[in-house]
């Protein structure tokens, strides 16, 4: 049985003046975390929070009210050491998805009421890199995605973060309300300015005016979070239920979290510095450490190993190439893009990378990992290597990992078994594979030309081509072992 600290929530009813968009693990896991830590410590109830699921399944919502909006976080030092939390910030939880019946948006008017009230002084996000509906590569709003299409079209009733973000804002200047702060958690660079861009692009097809005063008045700081939180397994909830814990709205995650704020809430927020949480002027340096050298390690393991049959980061990391696969992308290929303030020691920070990734109490899935590819990999791995190619540097690992995101589309694992390619751009992959498959010159050349993932001028070098294709046929030809034995010898 493992070391096991409980901590109980303080069980306060408190007042929302937080509303969350996404209501998923990490945001239980992380962010409702850190306010949990604040309210204890301080006995301040006045900054509870409303989360919103917008896409998936009502249970979770449904599940959160039934259990008086209590639910348990389980942190694992690894398999020996737990800590097991309760948390009572939130106050509430909205759906506004689809039901079992096809109808939208059962709690939306709830939703935009609580954000229009002047209550509301903070609205945060974790919504994935798809939720901004952005070309990756130039920062534009898709505007002809037929999700952000039909909310421009009937802007009142949207299902978008960002057309609900817009709606919320217009009724805010309608009753002559200041604009809320809006805190982007999600894994893009420049998250604030890139959430900022699109909630005004998507004001501008509404009314200009309104797209205006978002402009000169709403505050969109940019965030850095970092908490491995994996999707749970049964596993896990019989892990919990042998700890005594019976909680289908449970969390597992690892025991190390960061979370770095740059400091511009006009409206106020917790004092939570104490918590834990870093108040920064510039959050930059520490989100581009994050993810090129985290993120960009995790897509390494996902699209090389999950083809392979890999299962999890730990089964990844067990092995010694792969190991030393990681430690010299982050070393030699991430690091050196980095510009860090002074104290920060990216060896360091490697080394603590490598022993959260052998944390064995997570079962964190390649798989799950995978998802998205064509949102994540331009700020994992991309930008850092056209800088790379730009000064004449090489960037071998990164080409060996887009090689295997390439194969990885194709669907299918090397024991021909098949899978799902979760990704907005799937139907595209999978016809360049039905259309190329057999050629892996004309197959590289068509996914390097994707410019929406991929930086026409990182796709225009030659030498970096060159290495994906030659990866690329390593991989289908040799398996992962003998890619991986021919880049250490390289």
């Amino acid at each position: 049985m493992p070391d096991v600290t409980r901590i109980n929530s303080s069980m306060a009813n408190g007042h929302i003046a937080i509303v969350h968009l996404g209501l998923g693990a990490f945001h239980r896991a992380q962010q409702a975390v850190y306010l949990e830590h604040y309210r204890q410590r301080t006995g301040d109830t006045s900054w509870g929070v409303s989360s919103a699921n917008l896409r998936s399944s009502i249970d979770l919502v449904d599940g959160l009210r039934e259990a008086g909006y209590r639910y348990h976080v389980a942190e694992y030092a690894d398999s020996e050491t737990v800590t097991l939390r309760e948390i009572g910030v939130i106050e509430e939880a909205l759906f506004t998805g689809r039901d079992a019946n096809g109808r939208w948006g059962r709690d939306l008017e709830a939703l935009l009421a609580r954000m229009a009230s002047p209550e509301t002084r903070i609205v945060t996000l974790t919504v994935t890199e798809k939720g901004y509906f952005l070309n990756q590569a130039s920062g534009e709003l898709l505007a002809d995605d037929p999700m952000i299409a039909a909310d421009i079209a009937s802007p009142r009733a949207p299902h978008t973060a960002l057309g609900i973000l817009v709606e919320a804002l217009a009724r805010r200047r309608e009753a002559g309300v200041p604009p809320f702060t809006v805190l982007s958690c999600d894994n893009m660079p420049d998250n604030g300015h890139r959430t900022r861009n699109a909630v005004i692009q998507m004001a501008e097809h509404r009314d200009a005016a309104l797209a205006e005063w978002i402009s000169a008045e709403a505050a969109f700081p940019c965030s850095m979070v970092d908490r491995i939180v994996p999707a749970m397994t049964e596993a896990d909830f019989t892990q919990l239920s042998r700890l005594g814990i019976e909680d289908s709205n449970a969390v597992v995650c690892e025991t190390f979290a960061q979370w770095v704020v740059e400091d511009h809430f006009p409206l106020g927020r917790p004092d939570w510095e104490a918590d834990g949480i870093e108040m920064v002027a510039d959050v930059a340096p520490f989100e581009t450490m994050k993810l090129r050298m985290l993120n960009g390690s995790h897509s390494l393991l996902a699209y090389l190993g999950a083809p392979e049959g890999i299962e999890t980061v730990y089964d990844a990391v067990s092995r010694s190439d792969l190991r030393a696969l990681l430690r010299r992308y982050m070393l030699e290929e991430a690091a050196p893009t980095l510009a860090m303030p002074e104290g920060i020691d990216l060896v360091a920070y490697a080394d603590s990378l490598m022993s959260r990734f052998a944390n064995d109490s997570l079962r964190h899935r390649l798989h799950q990992i995978a998802m998205d590819g064509s949102q994540k990999l331009p700020q994992r791995w991309l930008l850092g290597t056209l800088a790379r190619r730009e000064a004449g540097l090489a960037a071998a690992c990164t080409a060996l990992g887009m090689a295997g995101w390439i194969r990885y589309t194709a669907g299918r694992d090397i024991q021909g078994n098949v899978y799902e390619v979760d990704d907005p751009l799937a139907p595209r992959f999978a016809a360049l594979h039905e259309r190329h498959g057999q050629y892996p010159e004309a197959l590289v050349t068509a996914f390097l030309a994707m410019d929406d993932v991929v930086p026409p001028a990182l796709a225009a070098d030659t030498v970096f081509a060159e290495g994906v294709l030659t990866a690329y046929r390593l991989l289908t030809e040799q398996g992962l072992e003998g890619a991986l034995a021919t880049l250490a010898r390289g």
